[in-house]
């Protein structure tokens, strides 16, 4: 544990501008100088953990350049542009170091005692740095008690003689010797490691053995009593007789992984010059407890008879990316620990029922990215622990060999049909294939246990009108995107196609061309927590098309213009980026939300933009304001608006009203000059030929004054010459010595009109009763309105109904009285005066009617 704990320690340290520290600069803990130019190591503070120099021109290292720093665990000197000399002791002030990097920095001279003082030292990396053998046979490493990885890889060492130090090494677990020129290692070489229990051991790249000719009666076995958790001698140009003489060198060593991968095994596609492995080839791991086996990168073609029968404890065998094209009967024999089995990457055309006999405990056979078009039906029948079987990006175009296994990957093959097979699983893999009619996505749903269900990049686009549909209980996942549901729902078709799934929880519904989502199409999802929708035609969505306990969805790449908040208000998580969002007031609902929501939004603000209208296109909707767009601020503002209008009317039409009639004599003065002004004066003049008076007044004596004061003054031409009446009564116009009869009449003759002044002094007065009777005979026989009855102070309609000739005209006609405010004096004149002016029509009746009415009256 503690060796990972140090592992994460040197990652998260090198890591460390992640973290925010600025170059050439110190925090106290962390001191970060890459890049800076140096050429000496810099002072830094005693509390520094990690010193990262890369990247510089330092040139020396001695035991003076470092002040004592007692909590540093990180030097980083490697790749530095300058070549490199390390003296004596140089680390020495450096006790607690766990980690140092020199790796890539061209060492010149490195002194034997340079890692001396360095007890609690865990990784020393050395990659790259032109150092010879001599560093291993010179006990450079001694000392070094907590050295668990040493890598010495890319190097120029030649031989791995190793110093009698490295006994005393008991930590060391990883050694790496990749891309060296060490052509032979021998026992006595490795003496050294005698004992050890080694992690890893990498001696790859090397053209070790492969180059020289080598005998292994006198080299004998060089991982004798070590035991190898990892040994990767891949890379070295193998052949099988090198593979089979080294197998039987190390013959009873110990080595649980043995990766042997980019080797020269095989005759390849075509070639038969060189050999493929045969039984003999590996019959010398018989005793060293081999558990895995790296073949990976070779030219092997046909795996031969009992290929692999000495391998009793072999679980894990990788075999990809050869030649496989054969696979001879019982080449798996003897593989009876074997749990994974990789053969991807190969020629296979065909798989045969033989072909992997003697697998009885394999849980997983990869053969993704072979060319199997066939396979028989009794192929995987027998394999009974079979747990994963991948056959993706093949040429299958048909499943009749399918065993009932949990896992099942046919991704990237042919696939236009599925038989109705009974089987059983918990994931299918059926992507990238060619399956059209929805019917075998209802086939897929009655697979027993279901759980995981991908049929993305196929071509479902049409159904079977008549299907029923199925019900699964157990299907969690299901991936359909990348397909045409459209084109089918179209059809009004499999609209049910989501019925029956209680259980599914993750729905992918992604590039399907979706314009429209059905109606209740989700409802029976009850237990959907993720949907997406990406990329697809949508451009509505409301409320009730998303299942009730939804909670991420992704509907990003629609083209959603307006949508409606509420849709995503009960969700957790939502992808919006990318939609055709149109930024009118339409939206404003849905831009509030967005920024008030605690709904996850994935995508940046800038992904969420406006499209239209161009004054807005590709403004963050974070951005656009909703000012004005609110309908209910607006409606209240409008309602507020006419409610004060209404009421400020209302105030001045009051006071309007009220001004009137408090000063409406005032108000009717202003009228008449202002109408005067504006209007040209039309004084209707009398008939000179016909009336020698405007208006005959007929009042009572005893009313004289104030007749004169209230009406001669204001209408008489006499009185002043702004008046434009021409009238007559009887203290003026009366002819002295003549019948006061004769001049009633001829008064009342000579005026186009008479005014009555009725009062209680004129119902008293005969005249002028005498005078009323007489304007009233002439008016019904010329019917015309010549008389105008003015009937002044508080006289009642009684006391008028008491006269019989005043009776007959207040039933017929309608009269004036004179007002009681003063006020509207004026305005009383004024409708009198109109009175007087007014022409009315004459008809005059023949004589007899006029006399018989003259005599009545009289």
């Amino acid at each position: 544990m503690g060796d990972h704990l140090d592992l994460l320690l040197g990652v998260l340290l090198v890591a460390s501008p992640v973290l925010g520290i600025s170059s050439c600069s110190s925090d106290g803990r962390m001191a970060l100088y890459r890049f800076c130019n140096l050429t000496q190591i810099p002072r830094v503070l005693n509390t520094t953990e990690s010193l990262l120099l890369s990247f510089n021109y330092i040139k020396t290292v001695t035991a003076t350049s470092f002040p004592f720093l007692e909590r540093l665990q990180l030097l980083e000197l490697g790749t530095q542009f300058s070549s490199l000399t390390i003296d004596k002791e140089a680390f020495r002030n450096l006790p607690n170091l766990r980690i140092l990097d020199l790796g890539k920095s061209q060492i010149d001279f490195l002194h034997p005692d340079a890692f001396q003082g360095l007890p609690h030292l865990f990784e020393l990396r050395l990659f790259s740095c032109g150092l010879s053998d001599a560093v291993l046979k010179d006990g450079y490493f001694r000392n070094l008690g907590s050295l668990s990885r040493l890598d010495l890889s890319t190097n120029q060492i030649r031989s791995l003689s190793l110093h009698p130090s490295f006994r005393e090494l008991n930590s060391l677990k990883s050694i790496d010797f990749f891309l060296n020129q060490i052509p032979i290692v021998c026992e006595h070489e490795l003496k050294p490691l005698r004992g050890k229990t080694l992690s890893f051991l990498r001696l790859a790249a090397n053209n070790l053995y492969s180059r020289v000719s080598v005998d292994w009666g006198r080299c004998m076995n060089p991982f004798r009593d070590v035991i190898l958790e990892t040994l990767d001698v891949s890379g070295n140009g193998w052949t099988v007789d090198i593979t089979r003489n080294f197998s039987n060198a190390i013959n009873g060593s110990q080595i649980f992984s043995l990766v042997l991968g980019y080797h020269n095994m095989g005759s390849g596609f075509g070639f038969h010059n060189i050999k493929d492995p045969d039984q003999s080839t590996f019959a010398g791991l018989a005793g060293s407890s081999v558990a895995q086996l790296d073949l990976s990168h070779g030219f092997i073609f046909s795996l031969n008879f009992r290929l692999f029968e000495t391998l009793a404890e072999l679980k894990v065998l990788n075999v990809a990316h050869n030649k496989i094209n054969k696979i001879a009967h019982e080449a798996f024999y003897g593989l009876d620990s074997l749990q994974v089995l990789n053969m991807s990457h190969n020629l296979l055309g065909e798989l045969y029922n033989f072909n992997f006999y003697g697998l009885a405990n394999v849980a997983h056979i990869d053969l993704q990215r072979n060319h199997i078009g066939i396979i028989q039906e009794e192929t995987f029948r027998f394999l009974e622990k079979l747990n994963t079987l991948d056959l993706r990006d093949n040429a299958l175009k048909t499943i009749y060999f399918i065993p009932s296994i949990p896992n099942i990957f046919l991704g990237g093959n042919k696939l236009a049909t599925l038989p109705t097979i009974r089987f059983t699983a918990n994931f299918i893999h059926l992507s990238e294939n060619r399956l059209e009619s929805l019917d075998n996505l209802y086939f897929l749903l009655q697979v027993p246990h279901l759980q995981i269900l991908i049929l993305n990049q196929n071509r479902f686009s049409s159904c079977n009108q008549g299907r029923v549909h199925s019900e699964s209980l157990s299907l969690e996942k299901l991936f359909l995107g990348e397909n045409m549901l459209q084109l089918a729902w179209e059809t009004g078709s499999c609209w049910d196609v989501f019925k029956g799934l209680p259980r599914l929880q993750v729905l992918y519904l992604n590039n399907n061309y979706l314009t429209f989502l059905l109606p209740g199409v989700f409802s029976d999802l009850t237990a959907l927590r993720g949907l997406s929708l990406n990329s697809n035609r949508l451009t509505v969505l409301s409320p009730g098309n998303l299942p009730p306990n939804l909670e991420i969805l992704d509907v990003s790449r629609n083209q959603l213009l307006s949508p409606d908040p509420d849709v995503f208000a009960s969700l957790h998580f939502v992808d919006i980026t990318h939609n055709k969002f149109i930024c009118e007031c339409e939206l404003s609902a849905f831009i509030r939300w967005l920024n008030q929501t605690n709904v996850t939004i994935f995508g940046s603000h800038a992904d969420i933009y406006c499209m239209y209208p161009n004054s807005l296109s590709g403004t963050s909707l974070y951005s656009v304001s909703t000012d004005g767009c609110d309908e209910e601020e607006i409606l209240r503002s409008l309602k507020f608006s006419l409610f004060i209008l209404f009421t400020v009317t209302l105030v001045l039409f009051l006071l309007t009203v009220l001004t009137v009639v408090k000063f409406r004599g005032f108000c009717f003065l202003c009228y008449k000059m202002v109408q005067r002004l504006l209007f040209e004066d039309r004084t209707l003049g009398r008939d000179s030929d016909t009336y020698t008076y405007d208006a005959y007044l007929c009042f009572s004596s005893k009313d004289f004054e104030w007749v004169h004061n209230a009406l001669l003054r204001h209408l008489d031409a006499q009185y002043s010459d702004q008046n434009r009446f021409h009238l007559c009564f009887e203290e003026r116009d009366f002819m002295p010595g003549e019948n006061h009869i004769a001049n009633i009449h001829n008064a009342v003759r000579s005026s186009r009109k008479v005014v009555c002044l009725v009062s209680r002094h004129f119902l008293r007065d005969g005249w002028c009763l005498e005078a009323f009777s007489y304007a009233q005979s002439r008016a019904l026989a010329y019917l015309n309105g010549a008389l105008v009855m003015v009937v002044v102070g508080s006289l009642s309609q009684y006391q008028l109904m008491k006269h019989e000739a005043i009776r007959a005209f207040v039933q017929k006609r309608q009269y004036l009285r004179w007002p009681q405010d003063l006020q509207d004096v004026g305005w009383f004149l004024d409708k009198l005066s109109q009175h007087i002016l007014r022409k009315e029509k004459e008809t005059k009746k023949d004589d007899s009617i006029q006399l018989q009415t003259i005599a009545t009256i009289s």
